[in-house]
């Protein structure tokens, strides 16, 4: 689960980092909150990614979801790319969540 939500972070901090320009050209929002909003959600997606091995950062997770999906506020666009996003945050969290329970499973009745 851990790797796959990870994964999910990762790809996007890459876009929360290529949408400050979309933000600035097309949206005219200013630099300052442009950067400090995508990159400071982008950090929060890797950093996140380093801490998946706590329980709690999957919270953390969920919420960098939601705030993505509330960046479609100044670019409208963001709204499909955060639910996009938030669907698979949530499949690899759950499917994770699957994986590891089958393994678990197999590993007792292998005993």
């Amino acid at each position: 689960m851990r790797h796959m939500c990870a994964t999910m972070l990762t790809l996007q901090a890459i876009i929360l980092g290529l949408s400050i320009p979309v933000m600035i050209a097309v949206q005219d929002v200013e630099p300052l909150t442009a950067s400090l909003l995508g990159g400071g959600l982008a950090v929060l997606c890797l950093v996140t990614a380093g801490l998946l091995r706590q329980p709690w950062a999957y919270w953390i997770g969920h919420a960098i979801q939601v705030a993505t999906i509330a960046l479609g506020f100044l670019v409208p666009i963001m709204f499909f790319i955060g639910l996009m996003f938030a669907a698979l945050w949530l499949g690899a969290f759950f499917l994770g969540r699957k994986i590891e329970a089958d393994k678990a499973r197999w590993a007792a009745a292998g005993e």
